[in-house]
């Protein structure tokens, strides 16, 4: 059964990454800013918080290159294959994403952040503050593999290899 949802961005990514990347994600910032149509009253407290939670939509991903299978993580055969939720990418059915990007401010409409993993012009359709009372209760567990992956997944790009 489809039970299909209408959803609207609450906000847009301004500036941050220009393309897409699958590493040197890190110390970068970007603005989420809020629709002018919201009252700023619905980002009141938010400035009190370290980190958000950002759901957002991998915009320039196509529909046509959503993979529902099993596949080697970036097409390394070193990796295991694994299924399409297993990933987090636009092959994705709703190419849907969260991220946990650190609050430097809010001013007016803005949230400044810092290692937001979206792009400039990037949909947002949900914000708000991360609780570390809410994050997992108990240890986590994962194959060696995601480690390998996402090891310069958080550099700098200025630390990236000539």
């Amino acid at each position: 059964m489809h039970d299909p949802i209408t959803l609207e961005a609450v906000a847009h990514v301004i500036g941050g990454h220009q393309d897409p990347a699958d590493d040197y994600q890190g110390g970068v910032e970007s603005i989420i800013r809020l629709r002018p149509d919201l009252p700023l009253e619905t980002l009141q407290g938010l400035e009190e918080f370290s980190h958000l939670i950002v759901t957002w939509r991998f915009h320039l991903g196509s529909d046509a290159d959503i993979h529902l299978g099993a596949r080697s993580p970036r097409n390394n055969p070193a990796w295991p294959e694994t299924g399409t939720f297993v990933h987090r990418n636009h092959r994705r059915p709703n190419r849907l994403a969260t991220s946990f990007p650190r609050l430097i401010k809010v001013d007016g409409r803005d949230l400044h952040v810092t290692d937001l993993d979206a792009v400039d012009g990037t949909p947002i359709y949900d914000i708000g503050p991360y609780f570390a009372q809410m994050g997992p209760s108990d240890p986590i567990t994962a194959p060696p593999w995601p480690g390998e992956m996402l090891e310069h997944y958080w550099a700098s790009a200025h630390h990236r290899p000539a």
